[in-house]
């Protein structure tokens, strides 16, 4: 089914957990809007690695829309996705920097002040404690779980769903691991719903308090 008020582009529609948290009041339900054949022929549409090349794109245009200096890690070895600065020299106070790893989920757990978020052990310890060069952050992606839903494209805008959030653990110990406790054990990390992360509050990130959190 086509909608001539999108210009012939199908609806999208999101997730329903996570229409419920940003639509202010239920929306009438639609009629299910089969996926295109190019879709239906696709492998691999939607898995893991989609899903966190989307998250990893949603911080990217955040950054990008801030004005921000974006540089991808190609090669993950030290628990960081982006590094994220101001134009100039690198690690100077005039021209700060910080890092951060990107997650991206279909299935939060959400609560009424905080959303809960299950991180292996071995990504936790690369973004907790204040031994870092820089300050270090974990950026959580929401998104639906039908991929349709990710962007609705018009000609007068561009809508990415649905929200990002951020979260510093600078203030908390590593886990030391042991026979017992392995770097794929997981543990829950607490996001506050208020780190909605903007292009905006993407500058605050910027602040000395976070700066004096760490250092070498």
């Amino acid at each position: 089914m086509r909608d001539s008020t999108t210009g012939g582009i199908p609806h999208q529609q999101p997730n329903d957990l996570l229409k419920r948290l940003f639509t202010p009041k239920p929306a009438t339900p639609s009629v299910p809007v089969p996926p295109p054949a190019w879709v239906q022929e696709s492998t691999g549409f939607g898995d893991n690695g989609h899903r966190g090349a989307f998250g990893e794109e949603f911080i990217r245009m955040l950054a990008t829309a801030a004005n921000l200096d974006v540089t991808r890690k190609e090669r993950d070895r030290v628990g960081v996705d982006w590094q994220l600065g101001y134009a100039g020299r690198r690690g100077t106070r005039r021209y700060p920097a910080i890092e951060a790893q990107v997650k991206c989920t279909s299935s939060p757990v959400i609560d009424d002040d905080h959303i809960r978020y299950s991180l292996k052990l071995k990504n936790y310890n690369q973004l907790a404690g204040p031994d870092y060069e820089m300050p270090r952050f974990l950026f959580l992606v929401l998104a639906a779980t039908d991929p349709h839903a990710w962007v609705h494209a018009t000609e007068e805008r561009l809508r990415v769903s649905h929200a990002a959030f951020w979260l510093c653990l600078h203030d908390k110990k590593p886990v030391e691991l042991d026979g017992n406790i392995s770097a794929s054990t997981t543990r829950t990390v607490y996001i506050p719903r208020t780190n909605l992360l903007t292009a905006d509050s993407l500058h605050h990130l910027f602040a000395e308090d976070y700066r004096d959190l760490v250092g070498v």
